[in-house]
């Protein structure tokens, strides 16, 4: 220093002087030291809050990097900037770890040989405090002393008889450093064991050691009566867990599915009953799925071939159901499968329920006659087909799936008409009272068919619209004390059982029909006059037996060409009118006598 300012001024480097600018490319040449780029780097984040993204982008710069070390300048200061040259410690080996710690690595190996390198670092940890690398752990094993231990130190689990012993010896492992693994593979046991065991002593501490009861401490719901009873339905080899589950339910029994299943399997495997078969299918989008109740009606025919009845010939179930709750409106099972007894199916399901805005059914005769058509126009019903082969598209497989497990075991084991007609019913009422696995997710509790329609009705006809559609086909009539109804001049036998009932007289293609609820009560071949008014002739008559019967029985048993099923009633007589009757002798009045005479 000279004294003079000028003269020291001119002493200093030159600095050359540069125009501002923010490109980093001409500012990073210009940098002395690497302090200095850093700082440069981080410092419009800093300043100005840029975010290290947007940086990282304008310096071509790593954004991790950037933003860690603005966070180590927010945190440390300008001394972040500097790198740190503080010497590396000196890592424990294998000939610096004390004597018993090796002795104890050594041992540790000697108890399970499958105990990790770094598992056996891990336990020196916890037991020492030090903790050393997993090479030295292999070079101690290899070249250290002999193993202390000549025995395990405890038993494998199901050895110990003590619950509360082998639950200490997995405490004791755990708390050693043992991991959950190695501790089920030292004590021949599974993971879930020990987790159970160690949540337990957390929980518990010193009180969960003894062995609980595994009793159970709720009443138990499967009794033998309830197995006995799921082995009463499985006599029906097509019952499936959810059927049996359904029909318990019915009983007042309520049991799981789930669990009817386990049991099914064990009287399966006991008792040696079928299993039933099952085709698995992917579930399709139904075209005729119903919004609202009686918005889709859907009717179909099954056959039904496997039956004791005396005529070999199939039967036939003619069915009318709704497909928003899937309940059963109206069902018969019938010798025959023409148009007018599917016609009378149909009518009592109106009667019932009222009448839908469309009707499914597949391409049958009987569902697309003249004379169906215009009853469906009449009513103002709309009618749907659905495609040729695909029963599924109205329900109808689902329907006769279920009706096959419930009722085919026991229409194949009906010898007589009542019979077959009894299980109709029995199945027709059990289908809409038992849960439907449709409604099933239903958070309203209402599980079953009629549960779901809760008695609602479709459009309301009058008794004399439907008697106007079905003019000249269907009347309604009431039998008498002795069986008979009244029609065209003619008394026709129906049935006595239901003496005071009305039933309905179809009179269709020469064929006069009387039934009740569906159910045919007796046929007969007729001829009509020319002007359809009168019955000439009746003939073929044909009693049918029906579970309508008397329970009065009969005196004597009589065919039915000995019974006289069908009687003409006399022609009527004009009776003549009464005349005004002359008297021939006038009656005189009694003579009046007074109190005291």
């Amino acid at each position: 220093m000279t004294g003079d300012p000028e003269r020291d001024n001119r002493s200093l480097p030159y600095r050359v002087r540069r125009e501002h600018t923010d490109e980093w490319a001409s500012i990073k040449q210009w940098m002395l030291w690497p302090e200095q780029e850093l700082y440069e780097a981080i410092r419009p984040i800093i300043l100005y809050g840029q975010t290290a993204g947007e940086r990282a982008k304008e310096i071509n710069a790593a954004q991790r990097t950037l933003s860690r070390k603005a966070d180590e300048f927010e945190r440390d200061g300008m001394q972040s900037l500097f790198a740190e040259h503080s010497p590396r410690e000196q890592g424990e080996t294998s000939r610096t770890l004390p004597s018993d710690m090796r002795q104890l690595i050594v041992d540790l190996h000697a108890e399970l040989p499958t105990l990790s390198w770094r598992e056996i670092a891990e336990v020196c940890y916890i037991r020492s405090g030090r903790k050393p690398s997993h090479n030295s752990v292999k070079q101690v094993i290899a070249s250290g002393p002999p193993p202390s231990l000549t025995a395990r130190r405890y038993q494998p689990w199901h050895l110990i008889p003590d619950p509360a012993e082998r639950k200490l010896a997995v405490i004791r492992l755990h708390s050693e450093g043992w991991s959950i693994t190695f501790i089920a593979e030292y004590m021949q046991t599974s993971r879930p064991t020990i987790y159970a065991t160690l949540q337990r002593w957390t929980e518990e501490g010193v009180r969960g050691l003894p062995g609980k009861s595994r009793a159970r401490k709720r009443p138990r719901k499967v009794t033998l009566k309830v197995a006995n009873e799921i082995r009463k339905l499985q006599e029906n080899p097509l019952l499936g867990e959810f059927r049996v589950h359904t029909a318990l339910l019915r009983m007042g029994i309520e049991v799981s599915p789930a669990t009817c299943g386990r049991i099914m399997a064990a009287n399966r495997q006991l008792y040696g009953l079928p299993k039933p078969k099952r085709q698995p299918r992917d579930k399709l989008e139904m075209p005729f799925k119903a919004s609202h109740r009686h918005e889709y009606w859907s009717c179909d025919i099954r056959y039904i071939e496997e039956h004791l009845l005396p005529d070999p010939k199939p039967v036939y179930v003619i069915t009318v159901f709704e497909n928003f709750s899937r309940a059963v409106l109206a069902s018969a099972i019938s010798a025959t499968q023409t148009q007018w007894d599917y016609l009378a199916v149909l009518a009592d399901a109106i009667r019932s329920f009222g009448a839908p805005e469309a009707l499914v059914t597949d391409g049958g005769g009987q569902f697309s006659s003249a004379v169906a058509i215009q009853l469906y126009d009449m009513l103002g019903i709309r009618k749907e087909r659905i495609d040729p082969g695909e029963p599924w598209e109205n329900y109808a497989e689902t329907l006769f799936s279920i009706q096959r497990r419930l009722a085919d075991h026991a229409f194949s084991n009906a010898r007589t008409w009542p019979e077959i007609q009894q299980a109709h019913q029995t199945w027709w009422h059990n289908y809409n009272s038992e849960h439907h696995y449709a409604h099933r997710e239903r958070q309203d509790g209402r599980h079953s068919p009629e549960a779901v329609l809760r008695g609602m009705l479709g459009r309301t006809i009058p008794e004399e619209v439907l008697s106007r559609a079905l003019y000249a086909t269907q009347f309604t009539r009431q039998i008498d004390k002795h069986g008979y109804v009244r029609f065209k001049h003619w008394k026709f036998y129906g049935d006595h059982g239901l003496a005071g009932s009305e039933v309905s007289v179809w009179v269709y293609e020469d064929t006069l029909k009387v039934e009740h609820q569906a159910t045919t009560l007796s046929l007969y071949s007729v001829r009509l006059s020319p002007d359809q008014r009168q019955i000439t002739s009746v003939s073929n008559a044909h009693r049918l037996v029906t579970h309508f019967r008397s329970p009065q029985l009969d005196l004597w048993q009589l065919s039915d060409t000995e019974w006289l099923l069908a009687l003409r009633r006399p022609e009527p007589v004009a009776q003549k009118k009464l005349r005004n009757i002359i008297p021939f002798a006038r009656q005189l009045p009694l003579p009046d006598f007074g109190t005291t005479g």
